[in-house]
Formats: structure tokens, sequence, C-alpha cells
């Protein structure tokens, strides 16, 4: 655990030094969990949106886009159940005074346990070696299956109490756990209650008749409330999808972790229409494509997982989570859900409009079940950041901190570097700049050794260096060094930007899928 606390400053230290992530208003000590993303980080947000929004909307045919308002009419969320049960379950510790999430508390308590069969798995792995069968020492040892079937004693114990708005015996879980305070170690707990979630807010020049309204704590209303008018205008058959990116607003008061939960955040979500009966087909497809788009980033296969809801939400016939290794642990970067046809009849019981789509293959109406994706845009920025950033021995018994991000995503795809700032070498490396920025992002860096240039754009996340030097003069070639290998190649000056492309572009890794 202590090992996970170190590396996870690293990444927040790193964030900042870099020029990624900055607490915002600084300058005045801060907001809590809201965070500004600074000159590479919005690069970085930026690359990981389009490469969402290309495999979502742009290769499907029968995806399309939308960009609805943060405001929107407050009897929206009385429809959604959002004024009546978006809550989370809230207990202070007496003498602390400090607030929790309560199921974050017993899911951490889970984690715990969740870290000893890691332990054992690992002691296993090392003694059996080649011969080592991972699925069927997890079934049959004893040790690891009696931890597994705490945890799904304790996971599904809580998810029928929260279910059952059965508080008492969430709290009442807690002090058969014996979980603590993680900060005192006080086990001295108040009763669990629940805390809306929504900002509220104003609309109007005078108070006395002004609405009251709430900042979105998700995007996907403004799709649903849009639903006919994308069906009719696009001319949209069933099963189609319409997505959105955008920001959303929730009033966390157990906000932590950096940018994996914040107050203000913005989500990458897809609502995909389907005709009822076949929402178990299609939940299953979107699973697996969804996990292929993780996939094709190259990030580790064993960094990921599907976790099943035990507790569905009201919506739900269905659900899972895609969950990322994160330093901290696994936790949730995206949802799958199968919303059946509650939120388009809720909007259209309370908005007295018919939401309905005319099968003409059927020759019948009815109103769509819906398969939703829902991934946390800063999340996904997090789990990049963080599984990217590693510390490497070299040959020569020295360190390099390098951030491999993926290639596709990363802020600069090169650096162009003149060996020195003379002899008309900087010359030659800015027209190089001026020639590829149509293309790519690229930065220009003169200053300090060319090593030290090196070291800063590996922790900087760049995948190529172009450096300029006395023998471009003579035979129009540069050396070209690759971040993740650190192999150097001497090539000419026209070659460079088919070998950035190649390594850069989107169609090469959503392929991948």
């Amino acid at each position: 655990m202590a090992k996970q606390d170190d590396q996870f400053k690293k990444v927040i230290s790193h964030a900042k030094e870099y020029g990624y992530v900055f607490q915002s208003s600084e300058i005045y000590d801060g907001l809590s969990a809201v965070y500004d993303y600074a000159q590479n980080g919005v690069e970085l947000k930026n690359n990981i949106r389009d490469y969402w929004w290309k495999a979502m909307v742009q290769l499907n045919d029968n995806i399309v886009g939308l960009d609805a308002a943060i405001f929107m009419h407050p009897t929206t969320w009385k429809a959604s159940g959002h004024i009546d049960a978006f809550n989370d379950p809230l207990i202070d510790n007496k003498d602390s005074k400090k607030r929790y999430r309560a199921d974050v508390l017993i899911e951490d308590y889970c984690a715990k346990i969740e870290t000893k069969i890691n332990k054992e798995i690992a002691k296993a792995e090392k003694r059996f070696g080649d011969a080592f069968n991972k699925e069927e020492f997890i079934s049959t040892n004893p040790r690891v299956v009696g931890y597994q079937e705490k945890i799904n004693t304790i996971l599904s114990r809580m998810g029928k109490s929260l279910e059952n708005e059965d508080l008492a015996d969430v709290k009442a879980l807690i002090e058969e756990l014996e979980i603590a305070d993680p900060l005192t170690g006080s086990r001295n707990w108040t009763d669990v209650k629940q805390f809306n979630l929504m900002f509220g807010t104003k609309l109007g020049a005078s108070i006395d008749t002004a609405m009251d309204l709430y900042l979105r704590p998700e995007t996907a209303q403004g799709i649903f409330v849009n639903f006919l008018n994308v069906q009719k205008t696009g001319r949209m058959k069933i099963p189609f999808g319409i997505a959105q990116t955008g920001k959303a607003f929730r009033n966390e008061i157990v906000a932590r972790q950096f940018i994996f939960r914040m107050r203000e955040f913005e989500q990458m979500e897809m609502q995909f229409f389907i005709k009822p009966g076949t929402q178990k087909e299609w939940y299953e497809q979107w699973k697996k494509t969804r996990l292929k788009w993780h996939l094709s980033l190259g990030m580790g296969e064993e960094n990921y997982r599907f976790h099943d809801h035990e507790k569905l939400a009201h919506y739900a016939d269905a659900a899972a989570d895609i969950e990322f290794k994160f330093p901290f642990g696994f936790k949730e970067l995206e949802g799958i859900h199968s919303r059946t046809d509650f939120d388009l009849g809720q909007h259209e019981k309370f908005s007295n409009k018919k939401l309905q789509y005319f099968d003409h293959e059927d020759n019948q109406s009815y109103v769509p079940y819906v398969i939703e994706t829902s991934i946390g845009l800063d999340r996904m920025f997090l789990a990049v950041f963080s599984n990217s950033l590693v510390e490497e021995e070299l040959d020569n018994n020295t360190t390099r901190t390098v951030l491999k991000l993926p290639a596709v995503l990363a802020p600069n795809k090169a650096a162009i570097l003149p060996l020195v700032k003379k002899d008309g070498l900087p010359d030659i490396a800015k027209k190089i700049v001026d020639d590829l920025k149509w293309d790519f992002n690229v930065v220009y860096d003169e200053k300090d050794a060319v090593g030290r240039r090196y070291r800063r754009q590996d922790a900087n996340g760049t995948p190529f260096c172009i450096t300029v030097d006395h023998d471009t003069l003579e035979n129009n070639t540069v050396t070209i060094r690759h971040r993740d290998t650190m192999e150097q190649k001497r090539v000419k000056i026209e070659e460079v930007r088919n070998i950035i492309k190649k390594e850069v572009d989107v169609k090469e890794w959503l392929q991948k899928m």
C-alpha cells in the first residue's frame, strides 16, 4: 500500500511539473477537487476525446453526435429520478470529524482482502514457475477461495442494503468489519445518511421570478430528451446511437484521489437505442467492443477487468464496469448499462409528449430500450497518465523518468533539436518545425545539452526527438530518436513526416480493434 501511495504521489507531482494538471485557483490556495488542465494536459485530454469520438461516431454509420446544453428544464431531473434518488451514503467519524462514503469504506476493505489474494498468487507463481495455472489456483486454493467468498459476501450484503435503503445495516456492516477511520484509526461512527449530489442554481434576473435549476450531474439526459429530434432529422433507423462529450457536475462531499473523483468533470457517453427484447445481445456486444477500444491503446490486458454490479440502478436490468488498475487499485473507468426503456418512458410521462419509434418492418410503435456506454474523460486521462509514467534503470547504472504515453495520444509528437545554437543549425530545425506543424503538434527545444533535452522530452511523453547536426548541412539527414527504445537512426529530412505518421496515426491504432 505504501508503494502504491508513493507511485501516486509521483504521478501527481509529475503532472504538475510537466504542465499537465494544475490545482484550480492555486494562487488562492486552490479549490478542493477542482483542477485545471495545463498546456500539455489539454492536448492529451483533447487527443483522448478525439480517439473516442472517431471510434464511436466517425467509424459507425449508425451513431451520430450531439452537444446538449448544461442547463436543462428542472423537470428533466424529476423525471430521471435524480431529484429523489441521486444520493451517496455518507458517514462521519465523530473523533476526526471527517466524512466518508460508506460504500467506499467497505469497498476499500475488500480491496485489502484482494491484495492478500494477489500476494498468494504471486507466491505461487514464484514457486511453480512456468507450470503455474493461475485460473486453477484461484478456484482451488483454500485460502484464496476463502478470501474471495468473504469479498463476495460483504459486497452482496452491502448491495442489498443500499438497494433496500437499509442504511442501519450498512453502518452495522462497517462496525462488524471493524473498519476504522483511515486517518486516525477511530471507529466512532455516526449513522449513515443519504446526501443529494446535484448543484443547484437559478435562472432569471429577478429573485422573485428566478427558476430553480441544476447543473447537470450527467450528460445522458440531454441525449434522451433529444432522442426524437435526432431520430427524425437524421432519419435514423433502430438500432442507432447518439454520442456526446461534455461537462457534468456533482457535489462530491468525499472527493479524492486527484482527478479520479472531481466536482466538475467530463463524460464521454453513447446511448444506443434498440428494439425491446434485444438488450441482452447488445449489452454483451458493447461490453466486448468497449474493452477492445481500451486494449487498442496497448496499456496491458492485465490492467483491465469487468465488474458486474450486485446492486442495479433503478433504471437498469444489467450493468458492468470496466475497471482499470490505477496506482490505488482497480477502480471503475467505464460503465456499460442496459437502461431498459426507463429514461424515454419517464420523459414521455412527465412531458406528455410521445417519445416512440415507429418500426416500419414490424409495423408498430414502441419506446426503445437503451444500452449506455459511459466513460469519464478525466479518469481515462488519469489511467493513461499513471500507466505511462515509469522509471527505468539504464545500462550505465543511471535511471530515467519516461512518460510512455501511447504515441497517438501524446501532446507533442516530436521535438526538433538543433545540436548547437549556431552554424545555421537552428534555422534548419525551425524550417522542419514549420513544415511538420501542419500535420502534428511539434516543439522546438535548443536549451541545454542534447542529452538533457532527450531526458526532458522523455519525461514529457514526446515519442520522437529529431536532432539537426553538422552532418545535416552536408547530406540533408537528421537523427531520429525513439522515446521508448532510445534507438537512434539517421534518416533523410523528407522521410521524417512518414516515420512519425506511421506511429501516431489514429487509423493505425484503431485498426487493432
